[in-house]
């Protein structure tokens, strides 16, 4: 290896390593004889780049794969992207207008020509980026939702569920976006408060004179150009100010038109006048009351948000609905029966992808019947077939897959652009069909006469969701004979947000079991929402979102996996803060530091003490328990967890105190057993980071002698297993550590020099004799006290020792005699300052062994800890107020 520069540079070494493994082919995996792991992408939109979401998802991601590789098993993680029907078709229009292009200028087949265009020049860029992040992914199995094996799926099922009588077309009201001209689903509409105008309209009863102050009834409209469609006004039956006008009927205002007034205990007494318009084609909840009462249905409004003839005001056909809302005003001002207007804050939706406001409207669309599909993919959850993790999202789920909350789906939407659905119609007839020749076969069975040019195909396409609740099958192939459906299916676990847990993963469950008899993912992690430092969500309209490529530049892909990783607890929301990428940051210098440590040693054969033996048996023997913990944490998708206990264990265990422990002296040089035993655990711990920050952690075990451990490339290495240790031994160099550090503090606060050796006694005790005494624990842990602390000796003693500063460490008493005058006042702050902690912390361990449930539910070694706890906090207690008697 060439000599190590000076700093780390992520942007190099980052370019190398990832070429390298995607050119091994590391990512890619067949069917064979080993354990399988695999996981599908949430496929981003085609149209989509990255951002924090994207971020956080498959980071999480790729610490799961990378982990599953290096523990042998056979792993795939498959990417994608999705067509996103209406974010795409968007984009492409944008396009074609700059080229001075209309859509509606153009057949289907050249828009699609243009959109394929679109995709392939620009689809690709999310999956680039991906790379960037170290994601890895099997791109040899990249999917498009509509590529020719995919899209044959979705047909496929559409056609399937027609068969089954799961699926049909109804005329319903929908969430209509005018811009977009297409049916929304509701979460696709996004919902904010916004100002408006109320418009207080009276209705005049039919027959009474307008003109002399005639009888009416006044409503409240926020939306004034729908009048001329209303049906009936209603106002509930208990209502003693509308009791006189039963059997009545009111004047449509501008149309003259008769309506009835109807009476239902759907009307808010309290709310306004206690009178509403209803208007069957423009409001959900006024459909629903002109199907009780079977008013009629008139629909005023064109697809584009323009008013057509059935508004019956000539000068507003054509005109756009808000325009028409102005000219509305106008004319009901003119007619008398505008009352006031009145300002007020009410709950807009808007589309979210053109944010145009939705308009509720009357549409025929396809419809799943979603309750013939939910019972299996709910009880797998219920049952923990299906394993959510965090768990309280299978209340979320519970909660939209019940049968009382659970809505059949529209999946038809009015575009050009996705899967057109395969419905022909002759005659006003339907039939459905994988191909337009299957369904001329089905119409002339009825028509013998009919031609291919007789049957019209539905103009729609199918929601995007329609085509990637297929994801985990389609993607493995599974409606075909694939050996790797069989092998890989179901997947490992799915990585997602809780937003779309209806949206996608309900959908994913079901389609699952409806055709292949099982579960798509043997578990699901839920991620937390990106927000920042104020809890807001990270968007675009806030502008409170990073560049993920800018953080990549500035901090590299490692520092930016740690820092999302490191500040998101499981299934939390992730506070995100740069200052966490900083943090990663740091966190791969000081492990290139120590890199250029070991790599700068001079080495001889010489003999290693029994420091360096100790050193090493200690530190292997905690790997060992962080190994432990790390497999524990990731059996429970705490990856943050796992991620800061392997960080505290490096920067502090590895860096600052073991390799402190068998550092040669200045200018000696280091035994090569020693150097070798240290580069292997050195190599276990990327071994052990390697899922969470892949390139430094394979530069770091590139650079190290790699003759001892098996592997040419970490990317494909075995992971480090636990393995038995001597609990007692870690017990007794965490209790040096401790004396060590008191020392050094003392040393600072005093303002001795580094390496001036002093003269360290202590008290004789069982706990002492234990760890100090060479006929029990050798000479290796006092030697290594007396290394790392700079003593000239370490000795016994039975009485307080004058002209030193005492400090306690377990339960045991020490002290550093200083060739000083000592403070006394100093020293008894200080002493009463460690006494008042440790009363309180004998309160807090007390309070919990008092708690009667506590010690009856807790495990026998919790509560045993604790109690080892109180006895501590007692011994430490009377050492101290010893201490403090012995200074007056």
């Amino acid at each position: 290896m060439s000599e190590l520069s000076t700093k780390y540079t992520p942007s190099e070494i980052e370019e190398k390593w990832y070429s390298h493994w995607e050119k091994s082919g590391y990512f890619h995996n067949e069917p064979d004889d080993r354990e399988p792991f695999s996981i599908v992408i949430p496929p981003p939109n085609v149209t989509g780049v990255l951002h924090m979401g994207h971020m956080l998802n498959n980071t999480i991601q790729d610490a799961l794969t990378r982990k599953a590789r290096l523990e042998g098993k056979n792993a795939i993680w498959i990417p994608g992207t999705d067509h996103a029907s209406i974010a795409t078709e968007a984009k492409v229009v944008r396009m074609l207008r700059e080229r001075g292009i209309k859509k509606s200028d153009l057949t289907r087949d050249d828009f699609m020509a243009y959109a394929w265009e679109w995709k392939e020049k620009y689809g690709g860029i999310i999956l680039q980026q991906l790379r960037k992040l170290g994601s890895s992914c099997d791109w040899e199995r990249t999917a498009f939702t509509m590529d020719e094996g995919y899209s044959a799926d979705v047909i496929h099922t559409f056609v399937d569920l027609y068969r089954k009588g799961k699926l049909y077309r109804d005329y319903r009201m929908v969430n209509w976006d005018c811009e977009a001209k297409t049916v929304l689903s509701n979460e696709e509409v996004i919902h904010g408060e916004e100002q408006a105008q109320l418009f207080h309209v009276k209705y005049f009863i039919e027959g009474s004179d307008p003109e002399h102050s005639g009888e009416g009834v006044v409503i409240a409209t926020q939306r004034p150009e729908t009048i001329m469609a209303d049906a009936a006004v209603a106002v509930h039956p208990n209502d003693p100010r509308y009791a006189h006008l039963k059997g009545k009927k009111v004047i449509v205002p501008l149309v003259n038109r008769a309506i009835p007034i109807i009476f239902d205990d759907y009307v808010d007494i309290e709310f306004g006048t206690g009178a509403l318009k209803v208007t069957p084609a423009h409001d959900p909840n006024d459909y629903e009351l002109g199907k009780k009462h079977g008013l009629e249905v008139i629909d005023l409004l064109n697809d584009d948000g323009t008013l057509n003839e059935k508004c019956g005001v000539p000068s507003l056909v054509g005109v756009d609905r808000f325009e028409a809302r102005r000219h509305t005003k106008n004319l009901l001002t003119q007619s008398g029966n505008l009352v006031k207007l009145e300002d007020y804050k009410t709950n807009i939706g808007r589309s979210e992808r053109t944010n145009t406001v939705v308009e509720p409207k009357m549409s025929l669309q396809w419809y799943v019947d979603m309750k013939a599909l939910a019972a299996p993919a709910l009880a797998a959850v219920e049952s923990d077939n299906i394993d959510f993790y965090p768990k309280s999202f299978k209340n979320v789920y519970r909660h939209w897959m019940s049968e009382d909350n659970i809505r059949d789906w529209c999946i038809s939407r009015q575009l050009w652009w996705g899967h057109r659905i395969p419905a022909y119609y002759y005659n006003g007839e339907t039939f459905v069909a994988e191909t337009a020749e299957e369904a001329l076969t089905l119409a002339q069975a009825k028509y013998p006469s009919v031609s291919a040019a007789d049957l019209k195909q539905d103009e729609d396409v199918l929601d995007t969701w329609a085509s990637s609740w297929l994801w985990p099958i389609s993607t493995l192939n599974g409606f075909k004979d694939s050996k790797e459906f069989d092998y890989y299916y179901p997947t490992s676990v799915l990585v997602t947000g809780w937003d779309i847990i209806f949206l996608w993963v309900a959908r994913m469950a079901m389609a699952g079991f409806e055709w292949k008899q099982e579960r798509p993912f043997k578990a699901v992690y839920f991620t937390g929402m990106v927000r920042d430092k104020q809890r807001r969500k990270m968007s675009k309209q806030l502008g409170n979102s990073p560049d993920a490529l800018q953080l990549i530049e500035d901090f590299g892909a490692d520092g930016v996996r740690f820092g999302m990783l490191s500040s998101s607890p499981a299934g939390g929301d992730l506070l995100f803060d740069e200052k966490y990428c900083e943090q990663g940051r740091n966190f791969c210098n000081k492990m290139w530091n120590a890199l250029r440590l070991v790599k700068g040693w001079e080495v001889e054969q010489g003999y290693h003490s029994e420091v360096e033996s100790l050193s090493a048996a200690w530190f292997e023997g905690k790997m060992s328990m962080i190994l432990t913990d790390i497999e524990e944490n990731f059996k429970q998708f705490r990856l943050s967890e796992a991620l800061m206990g392997l960080y505290n264990f490096i920067w502090d265990d590895y860096c600052s105190w073991y390799l402190e422990m068998i550092k040669p002296e200045y200018g000696k040089p280091i035994d090569r057993v020693t150097l070798q035993k240290t580069e292997v655990i050195f190599r276990r711990l990327m071994a052990m980071l390697h899922p969470f920050m892949p390139f430094i952690t394979e530069e770091i075990w590139q650079q190290l002698d790699g003759k001892n451990t098996e592997g040419a490339d970490l990317c494909v290495a075995t992971y480090p297993k636990a393995t038995e240790f001597d609990a007692d031994l870690i017990k007794k160099v965490e209790a040096a550590k401790d004396i060590i550090s008191k020392i050094r503090e003392i040393r600072n606060n005093k303002g001795l020099k580094q390496r001036e050796p002093l003269v360290v006694k202590y008290q004789a005790s069982e706990t002492a004799k234990n760890l100090l005494d060479p006929e029990h624990s050798g000479e290796g842990i006092r030697n290594l006290i007396k290394k790392l602390g700079v003593l000239e000796s370490l000795q016994t003693t039975d009485a307080d020792v004058p002209n030193a500063v005492s400090f306690v460490s377990g339960t045991d008493k020490f002290y550093v005699v200083l060739n000083q005058e000592i403070n006394v006042e100093e020293e008894r702050e200080k002493i009463t300052k460690e006494l008042v902690y440790q009363q309180g912390f004998l309160k807090s361990v007390t309070a919990k062994l008092s708690n009667e449930r506590f010690v009856a539910n807790a495990k026998p070694e919790i509560v045993a800890s604790e109690q080892q706890k109180q006895a501590d906090a007692l011994a430490r207690i009377k050492i101290l107020e010893e201490s403090l008697a012995g200074l007056g």
